[in-house]
């Protein structure tokens, strides 16, 4: 006899929207070129996103049949979903990254980088600054070196240095 299989907290939350998304995609797909021709410029996208969709689809219906985990006493599913989907770590390194995306055309690569990877670091659960700082100094100049030096990658300065460093 199979194991029966538990739902997590969210997960049909999460199957439901992948649902939408690939529901999406595939109707973004068609109207690139339409249902023309095989070999049209849409038609691998569709197939994908027509794949995705049928996939989807199953997963929702095995999700819903499957039987919801069994939380703790006085345990909500709010509570069920931060404990064992998302935990204070992955959502504070989640925010952390947000927070590089949206630094870096403003701070530019090397000092957005740096915050993010001290920042991380600490989120992660190392507690010596000292080390953190030094590591991430070497990194992000390895890093440096390679992109900016060897492939020549062309790295954002960021705007708050337009006038000061040119």
């Amino acid at each position: 006899m199979p194991p029966v299989r538990t739902r997590l907290p969210g997960e049909i939350v999460f199957s439901v929207l992948m649902l939408l998304l690939s529901a999406f995609l595939l109707w973004a797909a068609v109207d690139i070129s339409g249902l023309k021709s095989y070999t049209s410029a849409g038609a691998y996208p569709m197939a994908a996103a027509a794949t995705m969709l049928v996939c989807s689809l199953i997963v929702v219906a095995q999700t819903a049949r499957a039987q919801a985990e069994p939380g703790g006493p006085g345990d909500s599913a709010a509570r069920a979903f931060v404990r064992r989907i998302a935990p204070p770590v992955i959502v504070s390194t989640s925010l952390a990254i947000v927070a590089y995306m949206l630094t870096l055309e403003w701070l530019g690569f090397v000092v957005s980088s740096y915050g993010f990877l001290v920042v991380t670091m600490r989120l992660l659960g190392s507690t010596r600054w000292g080390l953190n700082l030094l590591v991430s100094a070497l990194v992000l100049g390895a890093i440096y070196l390679v992109f900016q030096t060897v492939f020549s990658v062309v790295l954002p300065a960021g705007r708050l240095w337009q006038g000061v460093l040119s």
